[in-house]
C-alpha cells in the first residue's frame, strides 16, 4: 500500500499575506530579524522584502515554510483567548518559563532555535492554557 501525502498550494497572494502576519506577530514579541528568519526558515532578503510597502512583491513557500507561519498565528490566537492584557499577550512569549519543557527559558528562545519540533511543542503547551476555550 502506498502513502500519498496530499500538500496544499497556496497562491503567491496568501504566502504574502500569512508572511507578513506573522512577521508582524514576531515584531510585537520583540524578535530580532535573525530570529524571525529562523523560526520562519526564510532568507534575510526574503524578510526584508516582506518587511517593505511593495504591494507588487511576490513570494512562493513551501509547505514547511506555511506550517511555520500557521504555528505563530495560532500560538497568538492561543495567547490572544489566553490573556486580556494586550501586554501579557505580546510579551508572554519573552518571559522566562519554569515549566519543565522551558526550563527557565522564553518560548522565543525555543522556537527560535528554528527546528520543527521546537516549534510545534512550543505551540502545543501554549495551546493547552486556553483549555477548551475554541
Amino acid at each position: 500500500m502506498t502513502a500519498v501525502i496530499q500538500t496544499q498550494d497556496f497562491s503567491k497572494s496568501q504566502c504574502v499575506a500569512g508572511l507578513r502576519a506573522a512577521l508582524n506577530i514576531l515584531d510585537k514579541w520583540q524578535a530580532s530579524a535573525e530570529q524571525a528568519c529562523r523560526v520562519l526558515r526564510i532568507s534575510r532578503s526574503t524578510y526584508t522584502r516582506a518587511r517593505q510597502n511593495d504591494a507588487e512583491w511576490t513570494v512562493g513557500l513551501d509547505a514547511d515554510q506555511m506550517q511555520r507561519i500557521s504555528f505563530v498565528l495560532n500560538i497568538h490566537a492561543a495567547l490572544r483567548l489566553v490573556f486580556d492584557n494586550p501586554e501579557n499577550v505580546y510579551g508572554f512569549v519573552s518571559m522566562a518559563n519554569r515549566n519543565e519543557f522551558f526550563n527557565g527559558r522564553t518560548p522565543l528562545e525555543i522556537i527560535a532555535q528554528g527546528d520543527m519540533i521546537s516549534l510545534y511543542e512550543t505551540f502545543r503547551r501554549i495551546d493547552a492554557l486556553r483549555g477548551a476555550q475554541w
